[in-house]
């Protein structure tokens, strides 16, 4: 059985589900699910949990994710990006500074409110926010507390005179639950203009970037040779303390015994056996580890 993290890079007019539907039909395995889900339109990193690797999906989320995209001042719409429709228009009557619009983002990171998009999976009382959206219903939508570490342009803006909008590159690292396009939106209020998302990509998520990435295709025609688009379990633990179980020792772990690892004060320690990670211990006191995450099957 596969055990281990396929990181897709996702092409735009997919959703995440479409992606562990197709992937769950190539390698016949019921026992998968994606970390983080990724907007139709948007494109790039999703990684896929298989197996004994879905009972690590919330370690994935603990992750930063970063997103590079592009916004246009001038316009907004009901979606947040350009699937939707326009909801306020505003022509610019010059090119907005981009000191201004690095400042203006600068003061969205660290800890920031945001409530998120009306289309959305978010639930309130039991319904998910498009649900209300497509109906024509409206509800209020408490705000949360996001974390934005990074949302800086990564190039000169471009001011279309003809049209009277204006277009910015920009790349974002955040925390899990962030909606890019709202923060596109924040933008946009704090220099007093509408603001829609126009293109984004997925960069990083789960801890693993781009580069780590395959396609669908390359998964179906690997097959016979997983190590090709399998990232193992053990590339999640790869900062954690590691201890190599003698034959004794695994039984003891088989049975979820405690455990004593006197030579390390670390609060977590992965334990391999056979060099696969087969628990995640937890200190319980001073010597003493408790089981916390069991993964016996990761053989």
């Amino acid at each position: 059985m596969l055990n281990g993290i396929i990181v897709i890079n996702k092409p735009a007019g997919m959703t995440s589900a479409d992606v562990v539907y197709q992937l769950r039909k190539i390698l016949h395995i019921k026992k998968i699910g994606h970390a983080g889900t990724l907007d139709p339109d948007v494109s790039g990193v999703l990684p896929i949990a298989v197996g004994q690797a879905t009972k690590l999906i919330d370690k994935l989320h603990e992750h930063e994710k970063q997103y590079q995209g592009t916004g246009e001042f001038g316009i907004k719409t009901d979606t947040g990006d350009l699937s939707g429709k326009v909801i306020a228009k505003k022509e610019l009557p010059s090119s907005i500074p981009n000191l201004l619009i690095q400042n203006s983002m600068e003061t969205l990171t660290g800890e920031v409110m945001q409530v998120p998009p009306m289309y959305s999976a978010v639930k309130i009382n039991g319904k998910k926010l498009y649900e209300y959206a497509r109906a024509g219903e409206t509800v209020d939508v408490p705000a949360r507390q996001i974390h934005v570490s990074e949302y800086k342009l990564t190039a000169a803006s471009i001011f279309d005179l003809a049209n009277k909008v204006q277009y910015f590159d920009f790349q974002i690292t955040c925390s899990k639950g962030t909606y890019v396009r709202t923060l596109v939106e924040q933008l946009g209020d704090e220099i007093g203009v509408p603001a829609v998302m126009a293109e984004l990509v997925r960069t990083k998520s789960g801890g693993y970037d781009l580069a780590d990435a395959v396609t669908i295709e390359d998964v179906a025609n690997n097959l016979a040779n997983p190590e090709k688009f399998l990232q193992p379990i053990e590339s999640v633990f790869q900062n954690m303390v590691k201890y190599n179980l003698s034959d004794s020792e695994y039984a003891k772990v088989q049975n979820g015994s405690k455990m004593e690892f006197p030579e390390t004060t670390a609060i977590q320690i992965a334990l391999v056996y056979h060099e696969k990670i087969i628990a995640i211990y937890q200190r319980d006191d001073l010597t003493q580890y408790r089981a916390s995450l069991m993964l016996l099957n990761n053989i």
